[in-house]
């Protein structure tokens, strides 16, 4: 059995006495693992919503404003449509959607906090020219809070430092020894590396297929999106880590993937509006 099926058995077997924490991600059926409520998650990113947007300089690109709530509002429905069509719950049901578009030229970023939170950066509107890339890039970030990635990553944490207090009672404390010695966090180091890192990139990629369908299903082309990801390459280009070290996958699978996606996923997710 590898570390990751140990985890997820850990986590829905032993913990299960006490809460509910077995489910899996809509539409491409991943199990997950939650512990943490989604009422919680979602009540903690709507405050700290408020406080990016006192901090940041938000754009006052009207008509550019307005675009970015017309592609969400867009792809909103098409997402809840689909669910209702096809007799699934909507995950989406308890989002309070919301849209800003922050003056930052030098940050080439989009996101979406858990409940429907978005924020866009300026700086990325460069690299996706067009709608169909701007769609391209909310759609991926409305996948991660759609697949309730957040949850996911803060209950996976909580089973990771149980875990890791468990391992370390059972060996005698070697695990806290060895911090001394060295001086560093070498658990936690090997963790973010052997454990979360990896699982991230999972999540990235699960949001890039979603991202794919939810922006096809609202009506847009999501063959721009290989070319949106060509552009970032390019303007990334030498500023790559090393893949077992980032949480996202490299531009080159990205396109890889994505490349491999597409003819599928418009035959199968047709626009739905």
């Amino acid at each position: 059995m590898n570390r990751r099926n140990f985890i997820y058995l850990l986590g829905c077997g032993c913990l299960s006495t006490y809460i509910s924490g077995c489910s899996t991600t809509p539409i491409t059926d991943r199990k997950q693992l939650k512990l943490i409520p989604e009422s919680k998650l979602n009540a903690q990113a709507a405050a700290l919503y408020e406080k990016v947007k006192e901090k940041e300089k938000l754009s006052d690109d009207i008509n550019t404003l307005d675009k970015i709530k017309e592609i969400g509002s867009k792809i909103e429905y098409a997402i809840s449509e689909y669910f209702f069509v096809n007799n699934i719950p909507d995950p989406t049901t308890n989002f309070s959607w919301e849209y800003i578009l922050i003056e930052n030229k030098k940050v080439k970023n989009a996101w979406c906090m858990p409940g429907g939170k978005i924020a866009v950066y300026t700086g990325i509107l460069e690299i996706t020219k067009n709608d169909n890339g701007l769609a391209a890039v909310m759609g991926h970030e409305i996948a991660h809070a759609v697949a309730k990635h957040s949850v996911e990553r803060a209950s996976r944490g909580v089973l990771i430092n149980t875990g890791t207090k468990i391992i370390d009672i059972a060996s005698g404390g070697k695990l806290s020894k060895i911090n001394t010695t060295t001086g560093m966090n070498t658990v936690g180091m090997l963790s973010q590396i052997g454990l979360m890192n990896p699982f991230s990139r999972k999540q990235e990629s699960e949001a890039d297929y979603l991202g794919l369908v939810f922006s096809s299903l609202a009506g847009y082309d999501i063959r721009e999106t290989v070319k949106i990801w060509e552009r970032m390459k390019e303007a990334n280009k030498g500023k790559e880590p090393p893949v077992f070290m980032s949480t996202h996958p490299s531009s080159t699978n990205r396109i890889n993937n994505i490349t491999n996606w597409t003819n599928e996923i418009i035959l199968k997710y047709p626009p739905i509006i």
